[in-house]
């Protein structure tokens, strides 16, 4: 890779954001949070999940944001009747015509793509869920006793509707971990409702143009990676992760009688990762307390688990990192 000094790399994420920014608004009407989480977990090469009621628009989302990349983009439908090999793929027997004789050949699912659309994800069992663990974390797959390496840049981009809707299955902690981000959508305010009623009932839809290429992509996360983080606020990140464990011996006393699980320490990689994506965007060539603190809940809220007790009070993951955020000390 080229070297590129500090302002040439924050020009180009300038640009490639407003960019990315121009197309979506063809399509997306408000959301600009939920783009800019969306935008800072592809540039931190995780992947993310997309929590909401249906009719919200998270698959329109995760579709217009491929279409902004000239990447190769499969679909998945989640049902309760999907299977793993459905996902992965599956081995089929063929005959050579000139010899006679058969032969096995693997056939690739659709998750051999650069952009997977996991849709509903928690409408499937748990068997099916976890047929794509190793490809969110190892970018590989295997099946029929090989092992397939997954084309960069890969992307697991997963909608899912909220657990207490009927018919759903919730993620496995393990599988919820391998998340980057976890965005939540809701409802538009009524301006923004009301113009995205008008411009989706006309008769001319506007589509996004494809601006970026898998060398460009793979570029801008090279630059995430090479950006700088002072001791303090990676102590930070540590000490907020830390303070969710109800076991840690510092942990407060809220935590302890209301946290049934806390987060793991790939948390504090990912507050720390999405940070540095977050600093780039901001215009920022370092990360500061401010990119933790605003990214924490999106990064914590499906790795902490309410109690019973917790639950029965109707106390919620985001309400429970809020309060962290009040209490842990920069």
């Amino acid at each position: 890779m080229i070297e590129t000094n500090e302002s040439e790399i924050l020009s180009n994420i300038q640009n490639a954001r407003k960019r990315i920014q121009t197309e979506l608004s063809k399509v997306i009407i408000g959301q600009e949070t939920i783009i800019e989480q969306m935008i800072i977990c592809l540039m931190a090469r995780g992947h993310a999940l997309i929590t909401g009621v249906p009719g919200l628009g998270k698959t329109l989302l995760v579709k217009s944001i491929a279409q902004t990349f000239a990447l190769s983009f499969k679909r998945i439908q989640f049902t309760p009747d999907l299977m793993p090999a459905d996902i992965l793929g599956t081995e089929v027997v063929e005959e050579d015509k000139a010899t006679g004789k058969r032969h096995f050949r693997f056939v690739h699912g659709p998750i051999f793509a650069n952009i997977l659309l996991a849709d509903e994800i928690n409408r499937t069992p748990p068997k099916t869920q976890a047929a794509l663990l190793e490809a969110m974390e190892e970018r590989q797959v295997t099946a029929a006793g090989q092992t397939f390496l997954l084309e960069p840049p890969f992307f697991v981009l997963a909608t899912q509707n909220p657990i207490e809707l009927e018919g759903t299955y919730p993620l496995p902690e393990a599988q919820l971990d391998r998340f980057l981000l976890n965005v939540v959508m809701d409802y538009l305010p009524e301006a923004d409702e009301i113009r995205m009623v008008t411009e989706t009932t006309a008769v001319q839809k506007a589509t996004p143009e494809k601006i970026f290429d898998p060398e460009e992509i793979l570029e801008i996360q090279n630059w995430v990676r090479q950006v700088p983080v002072s001791e303090h606020v990676v102590s930070y990140a540590v000490r907020l992760t830390a303070a969710t464990r109800p076991v840690a011996e510092n942990s407060p006393g809220f935590v302890k009688d209301q946290v049934k699980w806390g987060a793991g320490s790939r948390a504090s990689q990912a507050l720390i990762l999405a940070g540095k994506a977050r600093a780039l965007l901001h215009g920022r060539y370092t990360v500061a307390i401010e990119d933790v603190q605003a990214l924490a809940v999106p990064v914590l809220r499906h790795r902490l688990i309410p109690n019973f007790h917790a639950e029965a009070e109707g106390i919620t993951a985001d309400s429970l990192i809020q309060r962290l955020l009040e209490t842990v000390k920069e």
